[in-house]
């Protein structure tokens, strides 16, 4: 699978950049997206919820009113959930969202993730780039180049670059990650894929396992 490769003025190089087949055109597997995409949500969950139960609750201990006789149903605490005050019944404890999957799946969902995206015309490859220093007016100029300035982009790097990230920090709808970051809910997030020359042949090898 054949991609022009682009400069930062978005235009080809000459180069074309050979995609695997294996990682970039497979049969989607529908369900193994969504239980990444499940998975990587759950993870971001805190799970610090907590609302206070009768037992929690300060109140006093005194049977309210007698068993018997007052024609309404019998209640033997202030602090139950079915009065005002009282503690909530069943409510939200402290918990841990988060649960394992299969490695074998979850390189499937990302490999489903990419064909999905190179179906949709949706992947650019561009050549390596870097900045003296960290300057949002240089990335800015990146995405008006490659008209992606209303887009949501991900920006796929071989390796860290700090420069590149900082510049990129403040812009909204943009993403820069590296090749060992890449998961299937920023590719599906993303409406353009952008991978840098040298996150080819890492992320191929990640996925081709």
């Amino acid at each position: 699978m054949k991609v022009a490769v682009l400069d930062i003025n978005g235009k080809d190089t000459g180069r074309q950049a050979d995609l695997s087949t294996n990682v970039y055109a497979i049969a989607p597997n529908n369900h193994a997206v969504y239980l990444d995409v499940k998975q990587y949500l759950a993870n971001q969950r805190q799970g610090t919820h907590k609302a206070k139960e009768r037992a929690e609750i300060s109140g006093s201990t005194r049977k309210i009113k007698k068993q018997k006789g007052t024609g309404t149903a019998r209640a033997g605490s202030i602090k139950s959930g079915v009065f005002k005050g009282g503690g909530r019944m069943f409510g939200p404890r402290p918990r841990n969202y988060s649960f394992k999957l299969n490695k074998n799946l979850k390189r499937l969902a990302r490999k489903s993730a990419l064909s999905i995206k190179a179906t949709e015309k949706a992947i650019t490859v561009l050549e390596d780039f870097n900045f003296d220093a960290p300057k949002t007016k240089d990335f800015t100029a990146i995405l008006k180049t490659l008209k992606l300035q209303d887009k949501k982009s991900l920006f796929v790097l071989g390796g860290s670059n700090n420069n590149v990230y900082l510049s990129s920090r403040n812009l909204k709808g943009v993403d820069v990650i590296t090749n060992s970051e890449l998961n299937t809910y920023k590719i599906l997030n993303a409406n353009q894929i952008v991978l840098l020359e040298s996150s080819l042949e890492a992320i191929e090898s990640n996925l081709s396992k």
